[in-house]
């Protein structure tokens, strides 16, 4: 028998706090949904440090999901490089479920 495929919420919780600087300096936002647009959203599109509170997130280069991605797991990011990237623009955030 074939199953209908539906998109459910998962209801694991998402939070990290965003820094513009390195270090956890500058302005922070925190987040706990998805943003297609990280400049529309908070006037400023550079990360350059992170705290991944809860759930796993994935960083994209461009906004609306695009360009090069970035898995965020939870726990602290003093610089960019360390997310793997070699830059601080990040466009877009998008919250994630991994299954082992």
């Amino acid at each position: 028998p074939l199953f209908p495929v539906t998109k459910t919420r998962h209801q694991s919780s998402h939070r990290m706090v965003i820094y513009e600087r390195p270090e956890f300096g500058g302005r922070t936002m925190e987040l706990t949904d998805d943003c297609p647009s990280l400049n529309e959203r908070f006037h400023f599109s550079d990360i350059n440090s992170c705290n991944a509170m809860d759930g796993n997130w994935i960083f994209y280069e461009h906004p609306s999901y695009r360009g090069r991605q970035y898995l965020v797991r939870p726990g602290e990011y003093r610089r960019f490089n360390e997310w793997g990237s070699s830059s601080s623009q990040v466009g877009s955030i998008r919250r994630i479920a991994l299954y082992n």
